[in-house]
């Protein structure tokens, strides 16, 4: 099996492959640190499973995600973040993603989730799941389920503090799509300045603050 690891955090990514590698001695496990590294490796080799942050530091994981799925749609991913809402894992799995785990797990876990879905099985923590399921419960659905894939990506790019010309570069789109995009988000979002639309990202769990 070839796994695919994408992480900004060097320290994540060279302690999750050197475990990768003792726990699955027949795996070849490769790394790399954003969108644009991941996108060569997965067009210049065979990869069996990609291990996928969200919050990675120049676009979101879960844009690079439906990027793969797209692409390369039998390619398996599991996402493996710090955040754990019902509302991001949800969008995470709407990618096209077959798993889903906190950071906090514990390494068995992520053992059982990556022969769970390279056997072709969904797999979520059990603790995200039995979250997800309450809040797919919950006739309230979360303030940015009714924005499109373009407009999510443009709302938490600017959550994180991208410009326009940044978020048009990773998003291989031109800045005027994204101005429009952004009014057209924070149309359907009752919002009118960035300020606000970065409340609205840390009060419904996209965006972590140090604490």
């Amino acid at each position: 099996m070839h796994i695919l690891l994408v992480d900004d955090h060097a320290v994540v990514r060279q302690g999750y492959c050197a475990l990768l590698t003792m726990m699955l001695p027949e795996t070849q496990v490769d790394e790399a640190e954003n969108a644009q590294q991941a996108l060569k490796i997965l067009g210049q080799q065979s990869v069996d499973l990609v291990i996928l942050d969200i919050n990675l530091e120049a676009s979101s994981g879960l844009t690079l995600a439906g990027r793969i799925t797209k692409r390369w749609p039998e390619l398996k991913i599991i996402f493996f973040s710090m955040f754990d809402e019902p509302s991001v894992v949800q969008r995470a799995m709407q990618t096209g993603a077959m798993g889903y785990l906190s950071k906090r797990s514990s390494p068995d876990t992520m053992i059982d989730a990556i022969k769970t879905v390279r056997a072709g099985k969904r797999y979520i923590e059990h603790s995200l799941a039995i979250q997800l399921a309450t809040h797919q419960m919950q006739e309230n659905e979360a303030v940015c389920d009714q924005l499109t894939q373009r407009e999510f990506d443009v709302f938490i790019g600017i959550a994180k503090g991208l410009d326009r010309t940044q978020l048009a570069n990773a998003l291989n789109v031109s800045s005027k799509t994204i101005s429009n995009t952004l009014t057209q988000l924070k149309s359907k979002l009752q919002i009118h300045t960035n300020t606000e639309l970065v409340h609205l990202a840390i009060e419904q769990g996209y965006l972590k603050v140090a604490v």
